[in-house]
């Protein structure tokens, strides 16, 4: 999956408000010993649903600051033809420009979607202008855009829509557009909005992707068929899943929610549901749909997320020639080297001393104090030479002397959704305004409540 104003001519300054104001296996998963005792302990989810109300205002500058940088990516890294977002830009550009590079992707196109409906709440852009391009984005994907059995292409051109060779038809790409396509439906009170969304998230046949098995395949290529790799153990799938059972057209059965694992990890007094894969796979659904104050029949996932944050936070600690308080989180992303999926616990990928803010960043509404402290003190430190026009740089690593030029869309926009959740919780409340997403989670088997031990 990974890799990876008032006027249009507006710069980024006046965007930014500091000109002319216009604004990512069947094993027990029950969540208890060393790690109730953390939560009880700690930051519980109820804690930090609850941390917005004690943001000090410097705390808040930042985050916001944060927020208008990313939607502002969004807005000019995208075509105002087809709504598609730029899989990465460079973060030096002139206000108001576009990096030359054509590579669109869907999922920074959902994630973008979103953002649009937080820079339209907090009035970062014309209210008018984010309708047109919300609407022109839909449209172009149900009528324009090349699908297979409702399932997009995960790489294409920004302004035509042809695959990037070797790109898949990817379920899980398409899962991020349409949950951006279901926050916009949900978020604005508009007719054509509501059909086009509706007629793009009840075309998709899930039960395709499944391909006879009981979990849903990575995708599809024309010639070679289905991968054989598929969503079955915990990751960032929850919300493939979530959104497949909740169709009304083309719905997977419920059982396919337990139909892949859920390993457990025990670092340093922490046990949590992970599998080896960087910190984004506790983020990406989590972004959407609202797990607080709930629990299937194996865990309490936000709490889960908690856990699996501060492992991470402990685990980078544990190497302080590399990081520190003021100085840690790596996942996904590019590095000096190229692009690399990297994280821990355990291990994984080339750890140097190479920082991903996005990590803290996407899991600021699972551990906002710890998270807001990094964030904040990076940026105070290297901000010179680490931040630009759309915020922090996608990874940095000082001793090195190797400041990446590019930001990413999918870590941009989970940055900025986690951001939004910490302070409102609107995409959150938002996105649960679907019914099918509420009926998804009823028929996964959620409740309500704390788990029982």
């Amino acid at each position: 999956m990974r890799r990876g104003l008032q006027s249009l001519d507006s710069s980024c300054s006046s965007f930014l408000g500091l000109g002319p104001a216009i604004d990512r296996r069947r094993a027990l998963a029950l969540i208890g010993g060393a790690a109730a005792a953390t939560l009880a302990s700690g930051t519980s989810a109820k804690a930090a649903n609850g941390f917005a109300a004690s943001l000090a205002p410097s705390e808040e500058d930042f985050l916001d600051d944060l927020e208008k940088r990313g939607c502002l990516f969004f807005w000019e890294q995208a075509s105002p033809k087809t709504g598609q977002v730029l899989d990465r830009a460079r973060n030096d550009l002139k206000p108001g420009a576009r990096d030359p590079r054509k590579m669109a992707s869907i999922a920074a196109t959902g994630f973008g979607l979103t953002a649009l409906c937080i820079a339209d709440h907090r009035g970062y852009l014309p209210h008018a202008q984010v309708m047109e391009r919300v609407t022109t984005t839909l449209d172009w994907h149900l009528n324009h855009f090349h699908q297979e059995h409702g399932f997009y292409y995960h790489f294409t051109d920004i302004e035509t829509g042809a695959p990037f060779p070797g790109s898949e038809i990817s379920s899980i790409d398409t899962s991020l557009l349409l949950c951006g396509v279901l926050t916009v439906r949900a978020y604005f009170d508009d007719a054509k909005i509501h059909s086009l969304a509706t007629q793009i998230y009840e075309r998709v046949d899930w039960p395709w992707m499944l391909n006879g098995g009981a979990t849903l395949s990575m995708g599809w290529f024309p010639r070679k068929g289905f991968l054989e790799a598929r969503w079955s153990h915990y990751c960032e799938l929850m919300m493939i899943y979530l959104l497949a059972i909740g169709s009304p057209t083309h719905p997977v059965p419920p059982s396919a929610w337990n139909a892949w694992t859920r390993p457990t990890i025990e670092y340093a007094g922490f046990k949590y549901i992970s599998g080896n894969d960087p910190l984004f796979t506790h983020q990406y659904s989590q972004a959407w749909f609202d797990f607080r104050y709930k629990h299937d029949s194996y865990a309490d996932y936000f709490a889960n997320s908690i856990l699996a944050t501060r492992a991470h936070k402990a685990f980078c600690l544990s190497m302080p020639k590399l990081y520190s308080e003021d100085y840690w989180g790596i996942s996904a992303s590019d590095y000096e080297g190229g692009y690399t999926a990297w994280g821990g616990p355990p291990p994984q990928g080339p750890i140097d001393g190479t920082v991903v803010p996005n990590a803290a960043a996407g899991s600021l509404a699972f551990v906002p104090k710890d998270c807001l402290h990094v964030l904040q003190a990076m940026k105070d430190k290297w901000g010179k030479k680490a931040w630009g026009q759309y915020g922090f740089a996608d990874a940095f690593h000082p001793a090195a002397g190797w400041y990446d030029p590019d930001v990413l869309g999918i870590d941009q926009g989970i940055s900025v959704i986690m951001a939004e959740n910490l302070r409102s919780g609107l995409i959150w409340e938002v996105f649960m305004r679907n019914p099918e997403a509420v009926d998804a989670m009823n028929k996964a088997g959620f409740a309500s409540g704390a788990m029982k031990a």
